[in-house]
Formats: C-alpha cells, structure tokens, sequence
C-alpha cells in the first residue's frame, strides 16, 4: 500500500478544522463526537490503515495536529463501556500508530508528543480486555470494587475469536510501547515513567507464561510470546539509565512488584486487597521474584539497599492468613539468596526487631520466615567482615533468639506457632539446625544470646532504630547454669501442653513428640506421660492431636517399653471417650496396631516387626497394665457390630494360646468370646484342665482362661459342666491360689450355675458357695476361738480363707450365720496391753462389750475389714453394729493397711454421696446411648442434683447436662422448663403440667416446695435460662403467657394458697435478668427485635396482665406486689410508652408510671449517697492498718471523721436484697396504699439471696485490694492488682466511701 492510499483511507483532508482545534482544546480527556457521515467512513476505512503508515509518514505533508485528532478518536471511542469489537480493536490499532508515531525522531518538535495521550494510549488495555476473561475471580472482583468504593463495571460476554481478536491488537500495542521505550527517552518526564511502570506492572497478569521466562539486556521484541514476558522486559528497559536515574526507577518497579509478590490487588484508593493464591496468580508472583533476583544480579550495588526495602516492606504489609504468610516467606528466602553475607546479617538484625512488634501478624510471619531461612545453607561468619554482625549469620540465632524466644509471647497464636516450628526443625536436614535445638534442651553446646533479650511477651515492644546490638557468645560445657536453663526450658514446654489455649496445646504436643522422636530429651515416663495425659483433653482436637502423637511415636520408637505403655494409656482409654470422632481414631489405631498383626501361629515363623510390637503390648496389658484391659471390652463390642471380629481372626488367636506369648492370646480371647459364634471348645477345656493341674500358669492368665469358660458356659453339655464344677470346687478347697484366682473361679462358678430360674441359680449357689463357707468357717474357728490357736498361724493361709469366705458369700447370703460374722469380727479386735481395770480409757466409740485382745498379723486384720465389709453388703442391720468397730480402727489402729481398707469399706458403706455420684455417671452414660429415655421425672432428677449439697456432685452434674447430654437434645431444657415450676412446687392442679406417675415417697423425697427451698429453685430457673438460645426466651415467655398467667386468669387455675405460690413465682421468673435476650446486636437489629417484642407485649401480655391485676384487686392478694414488679422490670426499655402499652387501663397506667418514676429517683438519691466521699484526709503507714482497724471497730463511728478506712464488715441485710426486692416494696408501697405489710413478709418473698457481696480480699506485700460494686467499672479496666510497696507507689490523696447515717438508718428501718 503506498502512501496515497494510506493518507486517503484516513480521509484527513475531510475532517473540519473546527474539530481537530477542539480535540486539541480538550487535552485528550473527552472524546468529540464527528459527524455521522464522517464517522461511518472512517469506522468503514480504519482497518488495515495502520500496518503502513510508519512507512510513508516522513515524506508527505500531513496535518499532524488532524492525524492526531483522528487517532484520539480512536482511542477514547475503545475506552466506552458500550464499546464494541471492532471499536476496541481499532482503538488499540490507533494506540499502536500514536507510540510509532511518538518513536520517531522529531515527534516533538513536530507536537506529535502529548503526555495525556500517551497515557491513555499506554493504558489501553485495562479498557478494551475484559478484566474477567479466562479466570476465576469474581468474587476478588467484587472485593476490590467495594475496597475502591466502586460499582463494579457491567461484564461484556466475548467468544473466543473476538477474544483473539483483541489480543492481537493488545500485543502490537505492548510491542509499540517496548519500541517506543527503545528510542524514546523517559528522563525527564517522571510522571510518564511512574506510569509504564504501573502499566507494565498490571500485564504481569493478563495471562499465564508458558515455560520459563528469560531476563536479559537485549531481547527481539518480536520473538516475546506472552505479554507477561514484554511487561517484563518494559520494566527491564524502564531500570536503564535513559529513562532517568537507576535508583529511583528501581524503586518505582520494586514498590509495583511489591504487590505482585504479596498477591494483593491495589486500586487507586483504598488499602490492598488479597488475591486468591490461584495457580496463575502464584505463578506470577514467581516470575516477579526471578525478575527481582536477576536485577539484583545485574546491578548488585544499586539494587541492594531497594531489595532491604523491599524485604522489610514484605514483612511489614503481609497478612495474617497462613496460606499467605507462607508464600510471603517463601518470596523473603529467595530474594534473601541474593544478598551478601553482611547484608544478609543486616537483614536479620532488622528481623529481630521486627519478631518483637506489637501486631500479632508481625511475629508470625517473622517466625516463617526463620523457618524458610534455616531450610537454606548456613553462611559461613568469615564472609562477613563486621565481628558485631558474625554472629547473626549462623542458624543457631535464628533457633534461639528469633524462633524459640516467641515460646512465651503474649499471643496463644504466635506461641503455638512457635512451638509448631521448633518440631520442625528437627525435620531438617541441617545438622547445624538440629545441633541448635539440642543445645536448648541439653547441658552441652554454645549459644549466642542478645545481651537485654526480651523474651516475655511483645505487647509492651517497642520498635527500634538500627542501633549497635551488643552480643556476646557464651560458651556452655557441663556447668550447672546450662544444666538449669536446659531443664527449665522442657518444663515450660510440658507447661505448654496444659496450656489455657488449644491451639497451643497442640502445638505444644508437637514440639513434645519432635523432641522425643530425635532424642533430644529423655524418653522416661515423666515426659511421655504428658502425651497420654492429653489424649484425656477437654478439646476434641487436642485429644486427637494427642493419639497422632503417640501413635507416630509408637511406630518410631516400636521397640521401647516406656513408649508403648504410654500409647496403651493414651489410646485405651479413648475408646469411650463420648466424642464418636475421638472413639473412631482410637479404634482405628487399635486396629491397625493390634487387630491387623494376629496371624497364625506358626514355630518356624519369626515375628515380623508389627507382629513383635502386638504381642509386647498384650503382654503389658497383661502385667504393668492391667487396669487398661477392661477397655478392650467396649472396642470388641463395637468391633463384633461392624463385623471386625471374624472366625480366621479367632482361629488366628487360639493358636497363639499355647505359644510364648499365650498369656496376651487368653487377654484378647477373654474379650472376643462373647460375640465369637463357634469356638474350638475342646483346646478350652484343655487348656483349663492344664491350669488346674499345674502351678505353672500366671495369674493374669489363670484369671483370664476362667474368663472365658465362664462364657462358653451356656454351650457345654450338662456333663462337661457338672466336672468343671467339681473340678473348680475341689480347686477352690485347696485354698492353694491367688486371690486374684479365688476370685476369677467363684465368678466362673456363678456362671456354670446360672440358669433362667432365678430360685434354681440361688439353690446352685447355696449349695457350692455355702460349702465354701462352711470350710472357711471351719478353718477360721479353731484359730479364733482357741487360746492358742494363732501361735502356729499360716498367715497365707488364714487369708486365703478370710477372702474366700467374703467372695463367696455375697453369692449365698442366706448361708452366712452369725457365727461366722463373729468369727469375722474378731479377727479386728484391737490389740492392746491395758488390764481390765483400765476401762475408763477406752475411747468412746468403742463399747467395752466389744473390746478383746488380739495378736493377728496385720494383714490378716487387712483382709478381715474386707471380708466384713462384703457382710455388711448382704446383712445392713450389721452396718450399724460394726460402725464403732471400723471407727474404733481409725482412731486407735496403728496398721496403715488396715485403717486403708477400713477407710475404703466406710465409704462403699455409708457414703451416700458417692453413691449419688456413680448413679449420675450411670445414667449419663445410659442416656447418651439412649439406652434410657427422659421420660417421667428424669429430668427433674437431674435438676434436684443441681442444688446437691456436695458441690462437687452439683458441678459433676452441671458438666453432665451442658457438655454431655444438652448436645444430643438441645431444645432438652426449653422442653421441661414451665414442668419446673409446677413439679417442684409440687402443684399438680394444671390440666397439662406434673402429670407423670409418682410414688407419694419420690413426691416427698425431691419435693422443692416452700419458701426455705426457693433459692434452690431458683438456682435451677437461672441454670436453665442461662444455657437458652435466645430464640428460646423468647418463645418460653410467650408460652408462660399462655399456659400459665392465661389460666389464672381465664378462672382455669384457683388463686387458693397453693395457685398464688405458683403465680407469685412465675412473675419473679419472669422478671430475672435471664430472661431478657442476651445477643450482642447491631442497632438496627436491636431496634426490629426491640418493634417485634413490644408488639408481641402489646397483643399478648397486656390483656392478661389487666385481667390478672384486677383478679388481684378484688381479693386483694399479695401477688399483686409481684405482678407490678414485673411490669417496672419489663417496662424499663419502654418507660415513655406506658400510656401506649395500657391504654386499656389508664389506672394501671398511671399506677406503673408513679412507680418507675420513684424508682428513678430512689435511684438516683442512692447513687448520689454512694458517691459522697472524703478528699482532704492523709494516708497511713500500712503496718498500723491493722491496730486502727481494730480500734475503730470499738468506737462510735462519726461521718468525716476517719483517719483511716473502715474495716470491712457485711452489709445489712437490706443491702443484699435483690433488685426484684427492691421493686416488690416500692410496688407494694404503692399499689397497696393504706395496707400494712405483715412482719416478716418481705424475708417470706425473697425470690433468692446472692452468695455474698462481691468483695475480694487479695493479700500481697501487705497491700489488699476491695472489689465492691462501687469499684467494678475501675477494677474491668485494670485487670491487674498493684502490688508495690509503700515506697514504691506514688504519694497522693486517698478517697473513701462513706454511707451517710441517714441512709444507713434507712436501711435500719427496713430491716
């Protein structure tokens, strides 16, 4: 195309001069509209024009100032919302023709340069793309446009040939502008290269880098691919000299980058905004790291301090969320790979500081980025020529004064973060990190501390100049300060596993285990015991951070007896823990470590490592841990539902019975039996004919295999069991077993013997438990009995006759004669060397008809209070009798085994509260299994043992209902709620209410009724309204309402004494603070609940309420006091809208008016007498408080005439006195005129009394510290008791409170 036809497609000679002087006029900034005939042709012609016109420009007499007119129209029609394709398309083509344009030499001078349209040329393409093509950003668009106070720009719906389309005029625009910054230069015209600079920045992302990108000085434009790859080399051209001084345009491209690397979009105002760590979005916050890295490369000296910079400005700007913190890390590590060694020592001074910052966001990145930076080789001190900067270079200063210093931060997030960390940097490969580590927890090695350190907390931080650090190396061998630091760093790390925060439990429990997997501490039963400990926390996920714990120390550490046993007490026990998750892990890991490795057994087999570590751990259970073998119980049981328990494992386990390893075998077949469905029972038997005819057996598995034949009992043959009887009798008469056998074979006798006719196991039992005793009777006799008898006592013997004796007669209690109880008693004799002449100083426990001497050995004596206390267990008439006996034991007895036992039989006998305790526990567990229903007075049971005298039992049952049972069922407490009322006032009138079946002894026994119990019921309204949802109280108000005000007042409920009790306690419930809603809400929120409850009020409430008050007028009942107390606590909120409320009754109206107007203003005159104080009186030494005191407590006390403050004494009575009190009087004052309130009617309507003022009394440096009701609001703002000492404090005057006499004397009247 030649030169003609270029200049005639652009019609320049047809366009008005009007208009090209009006476009110039304008500056660019509008766009002025051509005329349509003009416009059509010019729109028809554009395309193609452009591709030329660079050719041909110079040697034809063109209108400059028109040629740059046309292509403005150009490019601002592209920058229009409603801009079309082809409008965008030849905008960007216009672009291009304007920076050729600008790139030839003479465009000044000829006024082809304007800086507003070489912006806008420049910018272009944020225009024409659409900003949502090809990405997944909609809801970061969203956020960013609310961030810059924007709507968000209408999307424009392009295919993808259009999309192409725009593309390619977008690359030929970049292309343009990277021509133009060859040839064109920036150095005095900052403003433009501030602006390429951003420009470039934005098409880091317009799309995806495909392979890597290469940086270097020279690049053909035309062989860039992508335009993230030119936008980089625009920025590599804009740090060149010709476009002004290096450093400041290094500076503009490392503050644009800044952003790229944090993954922040910034808008034109507003702070930056987070971008999802998409792929895309990561990939080019990596290649701007190595644009970085590689101009740091190139200019080394000049970018060095800008790379400082940049590095402080990452941390300083970084956010919170951890995704993002590790990114941000990952950036500070590579870009830190580029510094030199005194930099980097620089750097990591500035860190330090930065560690101890005041914002929590701060210290965590500073510990991720000590965990990037020791992930790198360690630099070596000799490249660092500043000796006060050496030390900061090895990795053993990151551990220690970065990373390990953050364990006492006052943040739980940064603390646990810190902890989290140390474990992993024993996964390291350094040697030098690991080395580190060790020196914190062992006597031995060197550390490098900071002289000053502050390692308590950060809050009070504050940052520093770059001043001189002094540092000092202190070099640690065997001395005993190492020794103590070491120790007391593991005791702060195992008080971390009890932390208040769960994150730091956590946390904590890693950096336990790392230390345990790599030998850094001690594997002794000390440290481990904190793991297994926490598998038993109060947080879930702690619990199951704890199981992981041990289970990964378990299968590092297979072989090691100390480690197993901790995973036994760990992970046993959590099989019934009542979280289902905690339940599934632990049996999960039972399964993997046990159930998994039972294979056959076979002699020519070794044990493979999994198989070796399954059988040590059954042989603990069966040994040091025995009282964990109980729990394997419950996991079969739920193992045998899911059908874990197969016939090969069962197969698998009996050929071990008669290995090594059999005692372990007998364990897991004593659990299985049960859900087993075919059993060989011929190697039972055997293996029980084995036990009896041979000593060799171990108790545990003695125990065990008795055990199991006692399952399989109800499967053999009435002759195979008729000879294990005769056979386990025969046994038994030996008296030659354990205890613990004696035991394991009468219980396996009971089950041989068990039958569906309850008389025929009784029968069975009186005949071969009551042999039993009538041996162990005959044995005892002679012995007791005779004068000479003990001399030759077989000690063993005797008490193997004594327990058999207890074991067995709980079976057979009809077999137990008196004279064996006596033969039992006298075993317990005290012994004593008095002369019965000496009776007079016995003590008076003991009656003299019971003293004898007596010289049995002591644990004869033990095993005698035992078996007496199983007689008493069948026999309660000798409770009584035996109480002095027991009694006598603890006062006089000098045998700590006996006075053990007796203390253990006192309290399985008449400890009623532990009874009460274990009948909550069982029917806690019966109810989260839903084996046993709330249904009846269940409910209201466990409301009675709320208000248990023991208040540990109160508290058991207050963990039971809220963390246990109020989770399965949480509508439980709202449900039974208005029951309460009813059952506990024992008022059964309500057609609806208290109708459950009850014994006349349950109604008597857990019956609330009367005022004595009514702090008691209250206690429990409070309990449940405390643990309400909101919604809750509000329905439950509604409801009382309706079911309980409506039916006195529909005549549905008689007002006789008991009704009156009923409704005088339900208007004081209604007026507990409980009752109002508690949500922290937003204005408006509260103003719609605010509309919605007064016209809920209005409709509902009010008509009752008037009916109700005239009901009580007219029989002029007491409740009526308490019914105008409700209504002055209800209609606080609405005190200007009464008349409103009860238009209905202008009595009432005017009524509740006068009395919140009183109320007002007894307020406010009691306020004001609390607040008269004294201001001119001098402050005493502390040391004669105390005489003062003492002395003021003996005079009259005047008003203004104390020197020092009044001791503390209780307030009268009517200081104590509820808030709903207080309104019942004035109510009553005035709602009642002229009636006399009958003495004693106040303390009878007192709804409940506070436990006591709040008045707290701390002692320190001989300083106390009150807390009363004036002083709260002073105390919530400084939450910290001043300790110091007289001298230390600063003098000034002291103010007491003091009560006016006419207040007090007011109060004295009401009293």
């Amino acid at each position: 195309m030649d030169l003609i036809s270029a200049l005639q497609f652009l019609k320049l000679n047809q366009i008005p001069s009007e208009w090209v002087d009006a476009v110039w006029d304008s500056e660019f900034t509008e766009r002025t509209p051509l005329e349509d005939s003009i416009e059509d042709e010019l729109a028809v012609s554009g395309d193609g024009a452009s591709q030329s016109i660079w050719a041909i420009l110079g040697e034809n007499k063109v209108s400059i100032k028109s040629l740059v007119a046309v292509l403005s129209f150009f490019v601002l029609g592209g920058k229009d919302k409603t801009a079309n394709i082809q409008q965008r398309v030849s905008s960007l083509h216009a672009a291009s023709i304007y920076l050729l344009l600008l790139g030839i030499p003479g465009s000044i001078a000829n006024k082809v340069f304007h800086e507003v349209l070489l912006d806008t040329c420049s910018d272009l393409t944020s225009h024409c793309w659409p900003q949502d093509s090809g990405k997944k950003r909609k809801k970061d668009g969203l956020k960013s446009s609310q961030a810059e106070g924007k709507r968000s720009k209408p999307q424009r719906k392009d295919n993808a040939e259009d999309l192409m389309k725009i593309r390619e005029a977008v690359v030929q625009l970049v292309q343009s502008l990277l021509r133009l910054l060859q040839t064109f230069p920036l150095k005095d015209r900052p403003q433009s290269a501030g602006s390429f600079t951003q420009i470039f920045s934005k098409l880091l992302s317009f799309e995806p880098i495909v392979g890597g990108s290469t940086f270097s000085a020279e690049q053909d434009i035309n062989k860039l691919k992508s335009v993230p790859e030119m936008a980089f080399y625009g920025l590599q051209l804009l740090c060149s000299p010709t476009h002004g001084e290096q450093k400041e345009s290094l500076r503009r491209v490392f503050h644009q980058l800044l952003y790229v690397i944090l993954m922040m979009k910034k808008g034109n105002r507003g702070k930056p905004t987070p971008l999802v760590p998409s792929p895309a979005v990561l990939s080019t916050r990596h290649q701007a790291i190595n644009f970085i890295c590689h101009l740091v490369e190139e200019l080394k000296e000049l970018a060095l301090p800008f790379l400082q910079i940049l590095l402080q400005h990452i941390c300083f700007q970084m956010v919170e969320k951890s995704e993002i913190r590790s990114h941000g890390a990952q950036a500070v590590g590579m870009l830190t790979s580029q510094m030199t060694s005194a930099d980097y020592a620089c750097f990591i001074k500035w860190l330090f500081y930065f560690s101890r910052k005041a914002k929590v966001a701060s210290r965590l990145f500073s510990i991720d980025v000590v965990m990037v930076l020791l992930d790198q080789p360690e630099r070596k001190a000799e490249e660092c020529q500043d000796p006060e900067l050496q030390c900061l270079l090895p990795h053993r200063f990151l551990i220690q004064s970065l990373l390990f210093a953050r364990r006492t931060d006052d943040s739980s997030t940064v603390k646990g973060h810190a902890l989290a960390s140390l474990a992993q940097c024993l996964e390291l490969p350094s040697p030098n990190v690991t080395r580190a580590v060790h020196n914190l927890f062992s006597a031995t090695g060197a550390q490098t501390v900071l002289e000053g350190e502050i390692t308590e907390g950060s809050s009070q931080a504050t940052q520093k100049t770059f001043c001189t650090l002094p540092f000092r190396t202190v070099e640690f061998s065997s001395t005993e300060p190492s020794d103590c630091e070491a120790r007391e760093n593991l005791a702060l790390l195992l008080r971390r596993v009890k932390d208040s925060k769960v994150n730091v439990r956590k946390s904590a429990l890693q950096a336990l285990l790392g230390l345990l997997k790599h030998n850094v501490i001690p594997m002794i039963w000390e440290n481990l015991e904190k793991l297994s400990e926490c598998c038993r926390d109060p947080a879930v996920s702690v619990k199951k951070k704890a199981l992981s714990c041990v289970g990964e120390l378990l299968a590092a550490k297979p072989e090691c007896s100390v480690v197993q046993k901790a995973w036994l007490q760990g992970v046993l026990p959590a099989v019934m823990d009542a979280e289902s998750s905690v339940q599934e892990k632990a049996l999960e890991a039972l399964d993997q470590v046990v159930l998994c490795s039972i294979k056959v057994y076979s002699a020519d087999r070794h044990l493979d490592a999994g198989q070796r570590l399954t059988w040590d751990l059954l042989t603990l259970l069966c040994n040091e841990c025995k009282n964990l073998s109980r729990y394997f119980s419950r996991a079969f049981g739920i193992w045998s539902k899911q059908n874990m328990v197969t016939q090969t494992f069962i197969t698998n386990l009996i050929s071990h019975t008669e290995a090594e390893h059999a005692s372990g075998a007998w364990l897991l077949l004593s659990k299985v039996i049960a859900s087993a469905s075919r059993l060989p029972y011929e190697k039972i038997l055997d293996a029980l004919d084995t036990m009896i005819s041979s000593n060799d057996v171990p108790v545990t598995t003695s125990c065990h295999i008795l055990c199991v034949m006692g399952d399989i009992a109800t499967h053999l043959n009435t002759d195979t069991r008729d000879r294990i009887i005769d056979d386990l009798m025969s046994w038994l008469k030996t008296f030659s077993l354990p205890l613990e056998v004696i035991c394991a074979a009468v219980e396996t006798l009971y089950q041989l013997g068990r039958s569906e006719d309850i008389k025929q196991t009784q029968a069975f039992l009186n005949q071969h438990c009551g042999e039993l005793v009538s041996v162990c009777e005959a044995y005892l006799a002679p012995i007791i009995l005779s004068e000479k008898g003990a001399q030759n006592l077989n000690e063993e013997l005797m008490v193997k006759h004594l327990h058999t004796l207890g074991v067995a007669s709980l079976h057979c209690p009809a077999k137990v004669g008196k004279r064996t109880v006596l033969l039992v008693e006298s075993v317990l004799t005290t012994r004593s060397e008095k002369l019965p002449g000496c009776q007079e100083e016995l003590p008076a426990s003991l009656p003299r008809s019971q003293f004898k001497a007596n010289s049995m050995p002591t644990k004869v004596r033990a095993h005698g209070v035992i078996t007496l206390g199983k007689l008493c267990l069948q026999h309660e008439d000798l409770i009584h009798k035996y109480l002095p006996v027991f009694a006598r034991e603890m006062e006089e007895g000098k045998e700590v085994a006996v006075r053990n036992n007796v203390v253990v039989i006192m309290c399985d006998l008449y400890n009623e509260a532990i009874i009460r305790e274990q009948t909550l526990i069982m029917l806690t567990n019966l109810l989260q299994d839903e084996i046993v229903k709330w249904k009846g007075s269940l409910f209201f049971r466990f409301m009675v043992v709320l208000v248990d005298p023991v208040p540990a039992i109160a508290s058991l049952c207050e963990y039971c209902l809220l963390h246990l049972l109020l989770k399965k069922n949480p509508e439980m407490f709202s449900q039974h709620f208005i029951e309460c009322i009813f059952h506990f006032n024992s008022y059964d009138n309500h057609k609806s209410y208290n109708k459950f079946p009850q014994s006349e002894r349950e109604r008597l026994r857990f019956s609330l009724k009367g005022a004595r119990n009514r702090e008691k019921r209250f206690r429990i309204y409070r309990f449940l309204l405390e643990h309400f949802t909101d919604a809750q109280r509000f329905n439950i108000t509604i409801k009382i309402n309706q079911t309980v005000l409506a039916c006195f007042a529909d005549d549905e409920l008689p007002l006789d004494a008991d009704g009156a009790e009923i409704l005088s306690e339900t208007f004081r419930i209604l007026s507990l603070k409980e009752m109002k809603l508690q949500a922290v809400m937003q204005a408006a929120q509260k103003k719609v609940v605010s509309q919605v409850q007064k016209k809920i009020f209005i409709e509902n409430m009010v008509p009752v309420i008037i009916s109700l008050k005239s009901l009580l007028e007219q029989i002029r009942s007491p409740v009526l006091r308490d019914l105008m107390a409700y209504l002055q606590v209800t209609m606080q909120d609405y005190r200007n809208e009464v008349k409103e409320f009860f238009s209905g009754d202008e009595q009432l109206a005017a009524e509740l008016e006068f009395a919140l107007k009183t109320a007002g203003k007894e307020t406010e005159m009691e306020e004001q007498m609390d607040q008269c104080s004294l201001t001119g009186v001098s402050r005493t030494p502390t040391a004669k408080r105390s005489v003062q005191a003492s002395a003021a407590r003996s005079r009259v006390l005047f008003p203004f005439t104390f020197a020092t403050p009044p001791p503390p004494r209780p307030n009268p009575p009517s200081a104590r006195l509820t808030h709903i009190d207080r309104l019942v009087r004035r109510s009553g004052s005035m709602a009642l005129e002229g009636t006399v309130m009958p003495k004693g009617a106040v303390d009878n309507r007192a709804i409940s009394t506070p436990k006591g003022d709040n008045i707290d009394f701390t002692f320190d440096e001989e300083v106390s510290a009150i807390f009363s009701d004036q002083i709260t609001s002073v105390i919530a703002e400084s939450s910290v008791l001043d300790v110091r000492s007289n001298e230390q404090k600063a003098p000034g005057l002291r103010q007491w409170n003091v009560q006016s006499p006419l207040r007090q004397k007011k109060k004295g009247s009401i009293v």
